[in-house]
């Protein structure tokens, strides 16, 4: 009986410590949005952030790209030459590769 009464007066002198540890183990690994799903949505967010981006720049870029060819028929004749490596029947093409 002694040790049961040792055990409650400890209880009740730490019982908000006791209360905030629980609480504690509880969010961080039982809860339905515990601590490590959080720190796992936060990487997807930021890596579809990231994705993100990269589609808008690649968007810009093809408007771009699309605005010139409208408004300028020798971007035609440019993006035919360095993209698809088009040429006229007198001209000899030289290609560079960078390593």
């Amino acid at each position: 009986m002694g040790k049961l009464l040792k055990l409650w007066e400890l209880i009740k002198r730490h019982k908000y410590l006791i209360v905030l540890g629980v609480f504690t183990i509880h969010i961080t690994f039982f809860d339905e949005n515990n601590l490590i799903t959080r720190l796992q949505n936060k990487v997807t967010i930021s890596e579809l952030n990231g994705e993100i981006e990269a589609y808008r720049a690649d968007y810009d870029r093809s408007t771009k790209m699309l605005n010139s060819i409208k408004k300028d028929p020798a971007s035609i004749e440019k993006i035919a030459r360095e993209k698809y490596l088009m040429k006229k029947d007198n001209e000899d093409i030289y290609l560079i590769e960078k390593k």
